[in-house]
């Protein structure tokens, strides 16, 4: 099995004592989101798992857990989102400068191919028009040059939660008609200049109406969570089935997710993960990385029924 960690919340940066005291451990718990008192017991010894997948904006945390890791026996790769948009989206996300050097300092320390650089999602709003993503992603791509392979753009999608937060922002762009224009426009450059630093460029589940222009201008359907790239770090062979639980477009292979929702402390005004800010921060607070789950198990939790948690072969 694929572990998530986390599509839900960024447990590398927010997260990572709990997550190798679970590793140590063997398992985890995993309330099941829409009803906290049923919990699923997850195995997370090598054995059964077959790569774990890290969603993260800053994995600083993580470094120096990297040998441990290998030494477990574990294979993995990073998903690191860069976009450096303005504190008015990411009002608490590292600065620019900081997370490049991450990004390096992990490619270094684990390979190119271990670190997928996203894109994502992209915003159209004062300050952030196309010529703006174009001369923010040209640089970007050029300092991050030789860390990385790939890197995967998504467009926002306007969800209602993330919709009430964004309405507010100074020209911010809601109407899908709208952005599928402004990104039609857009990503074949991206794509350019992505391949002009020696990058494949991968489409997050892009809209229909996207993929025509996304395939004539080289942007393949993305993977993030990649059976290609399990297999070549696991050495074991993976089914390449597509993950009935996520979005309709989503190309990712089947994953188990260990991550809770409302816990993530970046606070990003377009994130899907997160509903209410000041209840993350609540849950941030009241964490023990000692517990079997992220956010503690309810007293009056029942096990769920068995997860078929098989490696996908």
């Amino acid at each position: 099995m694929i572990i998530s960690a986390s599509r839900r919340t960024d447990i590398p940066a927010f997260y990572a004592p709990w997550l190798l005291n679970r590793l140590r451990a063997g398992w985890c718990e995993v309330p099941n989101p829409f009803n906290s008192a049923q919990v699923s017991r997850v195995d997370l010894s090598p054995a059964a798992v077959d790569c774990l997948v890290f969603w993260t904006r800053f994995p600083r945390p993580m470094l120096r857990y990297l040998s441990e890791l290998k030494a477990m026996g574990h294979a993995f790769y990073f998903l690191f989102t860069l976009t450096g948009y303005p504190r008015l989206l990411d009002a608490r996300g590292p600065s620019l400068d900081a997370a490049v050097r991450v990004f390096r300092d992990l490619a270094e320390r684990i390979g190119p191919h271990r670190v997928r650089w996203r894109y994502d999602p992209i915003v159209f709003a004062e300050g952030l028009d196309a010529d703006n993503h174009r001369r923010r992603f040209e640089t970007l791509a050029r300092r991050l040059e030789g860390a990385t392979e790939r890197v995967i753009v998504s467009v926002l999608e306007p969800y209602a939660k993330a919709r009430r937060r964004l309405t507010g922002v100074p020209g911010i762009e809601l109407d899908k008609d709208r952005l599928t224009a402004l990104a039609g426009s857009l990503l074949p450059d991206l794509a350019d200049m992505a391949r002009a630093s020696s990058m494949q460029m991968d489409g997050c589940a892009l809209w229909e109406s996207l993929e025509p222009i996304a395939r004539d201008a080289g942007i393949v359907p993305s993977r993030c969570g990649d059976p290609e790239l399990v297999a070549r770090l696991s050495g074991r062979p993976v089914e390449s089935a597509r993950d009935g639980g996520q979005r309709p477009r989503c190309g990712c292979a089947p994953s188990r997710d260990i991550g809770m929702y409302e816990s993530c402390g970046f606070g990003c005004r377009y994130c899907y993960a997160t509903q209410r800010f000041d209840a993350a921060d609540a849950n941030r607070s009241a964490h023990d990385p000692e517990a079997p789950s992220l956010l503690g198990t309810r007293k009056d939790a029942v096990a769920a029924p068995h997860a078929d948690q098989h490696s996908l072969l």
